[in-house]
C-alpha cells in the first residue's frame, strides 16, 4: 500500500509519473527510518537499557506514520522540490509521533485504522502546507491526466482497495476485534464503490463516469470506517458509512475542490480533502458515536474491556466517557494537522530549499532524465513494394499493417 498503492495513485498527471512514484519511494524509505526512531522513543524505549526495541508491530506503525506523510504529499504533488519533500517528511513524522502518543496514550482514544491519527492529521497537514505555498501564477497546462496515466493511477487504487481491510485490522487485538475490523472495512469499501459510480454518473452532463472519482472516491469508505473498524459497527453501519463517504467524496471533487482553490487559495493537486480529510473527520465522529453507544450486552463484559482497553488507570471508564475521549482525539488531530502544517509551510517558504519555478510544476523534466518522445517509424519502401507486387495494386495497402 505504501510503495505501490500511494505511489501509483499519484501517477495520474500526464508529465509527472516519475516524480509521483520516485519521490513517493524516496520519502517513504526515509520516513520509515525516522518513524522507527520517533515512535520508538515514545512507545518501545526500554527503560532498563535505554534501547529502542523493534518488532513487526513497530514496523507496521512506522508504515502508518509514513502513510500520513504520503497523504500530505498528495496536496503539493508536482509543486515542490525533493529537498522540500524531505523537510516536509522530517517534520511530518515528528508531529505524527507526538500527536499519536497524545491521542492513543494520554487521551486514551481508540483508532485502529487511523481515521484521526493518520488521515485527518495527514490531510490537514498537507492542505495547510499547500495553503502556505500558494502559487497564484501556477502554469496549469500540465495539471491534468492522459489516458495512459489514468490507467496507471487505477493500479494504485486497486492495490489500496484490496489491502485496506488488512490495513485497518493490522494492529487490532487478535480475535473478534480484528475480524470485525476487516469485515467492516470490506463492506464499507464495497458500498463506497457503488455510490461513487452512481454519483459520478449523475454529476456529469452526459451521464458518463469521471475517472478522477473512480480513482479516489471509491476508497473513502476505508478511510471513514478506520476508527470504528474494530467496534460493533455492524454490517449495516459499515454500509451506511460507505454510502455517505462515497456521496460526500464524489461531490467534493465536483464542487469543494474548485471552491478551495478559488476562495481559500488551497491548491489540492490530488484532492486529498475529499479522500482523506472529510472522510477522516467523519470516521472520528462515527468512532465517537459508536464508542458512546457501546453496551455490555453487545460486546460482553470481557469484550468491552478488551475492545476499549478498560484496564489499568482506565478500568473505571464507561462507554459514554470513551465517546468523549474519541471526540477529543479528533480535535487533537485537527489542531496538529492545521497548526503543524502552517508552521512547516513557513519553513518551506524559505528560499534555501530550491523551490520549483511556476512554469516547471507538474513536469518531470526539472528533476528527472526523461526519455525523448517516441517517433513514428517510417514505412519500409522495400516492404511496400513487395506488398504491391503480391497483391497487384496499391489499393490493398490501406487494410494491411505497415511496420
Amino acid at each position: 500500500m505504501i510503495f505501490v498503492g500511494f505511489g501509483f495513485l499519484m501517477t495520474f498527471l500526464k508529465r509527472y509519473s516519475f516524480g509521483a512514484v520516485g519521490f513517493n519511494f524516496l520519502i517513504a524509505a526515509f520516513g520509515l527510518q525516522w518513524a522507527l526512531l520517533m515512535q520508538g522513543w515514545f512507545h518501545t524505549l526500554d527503560p532498563l537499557d535505554g534501547k529502542i526495541k523493534i518488532g513487526v508491530e513497530s514496523m507496521i506503525n512506522a508504515d502508518f506514520c509514513v502513510a500520513s506523510c504520503l497523504i500530505a504529499y498528495g496536496a503539493v504533488l508536482g509543486k515542490v522540490s525533493p529537498v522540500q519533500l524531505m523537510v516536509m517528511t522530517l517534520f511530518g513524522v515528528t508531529l505524527y509521533a507526538v500527536e499519536e502518543y497524545i491521542i492513543l496514550n494520554l487521551i486514551h482514544a481508540r483508532d485502529a485504522g487511523g481515521s484521526m491519527v493518520i488521515h485527518t492529521f495527514g490531510a490537514y497537514y498537507g492542505l495547510s502546507i499547500s495553503w502556505m505555498l500558494y502559487r497564484p501564477n501556477l502554469d496549469k497546462r500540465l495539471n491534468g491526466s492522459a489516458y495512459h496515466s489514468d490507467v496507471f493511477a487505477m493500479i494504485g487504487t486497486l492495490f489500496l482497495w484490496m489491502f485496506w481491510p488488512s490495513f485497518n485490522s493490522a494492529i487490532s487485538y487478535h480475535g473478534d476485534g480484528q475480524h470485525r475490523a476487516a469485515i467492516n472495512t470490506y463492506l464499507s469499501l464495497a458500498a463506497t464503490v457503488l455510490t461513487a459510480v452512481a454519483i459520478s454518473s449523475v454529476s456529469q452532463k452526459a451521464g458518463k463516469l469521471d475517472m478522477v472519482h473512480i480513482q479516489n472516491s471509491t476508497l473513502a469508505g476505508g478511510v471513514a470506517v478506520g476508527t470504528a473498524a474494530e467496534f460493533m459497527l455492524m454490517p449495516y453501519g459499515s454500509l451506511i458509512v460507505g454510502f455517505c463517504c462515497g456521496l460526500i467524496s464524489t461531490l467534493g471533487y465536483v464542487y469543494i475542490t474548485p471552491f478551495l482553490e478559488k476562495h481559500l487559495k488551497i491548491q489540492d493537486t490530488c484532492g486529498i480533502h475529499n479522500l482523506h480529510a472529510m472522510p477522516g473527520v467523519i470516521g472520528g465522529i462515527v468512532g465517537a458515536i459508536t464508542a458512546a453507544a457501546a453496551t455490555e450486552e453487545a460486546y460482553g463484559k470481557e469484550g468491552l474491556i478488551t475492545t476499549f482497553d478498560f484496564t489499568g488507570e482506565w478500568k473505571h471508564m464507561v462507554p459514554a466517557q470513551q465517546g468523549g475521549h474519541q471526540a477529543a482525539g479528533l480535535c487533537v488531530a485537527l489542531c496538529f494537522g492545521i497548526g503543524g502544517g502552517i508552521l512547516v509551510g513557513c519553513v518551506l517558504r524559505l528560499p534555501i530549499w530550491g523551490d520549483a519555478p511556476d512554469d516547471h510544476c507538474f513536469n518531470d523534466e526539472l528533476y528527472w532524465e526523461v526519455p525523448e518522445e517516441e517517433e513514428s517509424i517510417p514505412a519500409n519502401p522495400t516492404h511496400n513494394n513487395h506488398m504491391r507486387n503480391q497483391h497487384g495494386n496499391a489499393q490493398h495497402l490501406g487494410n494491411l499493417p505497415v511496420f
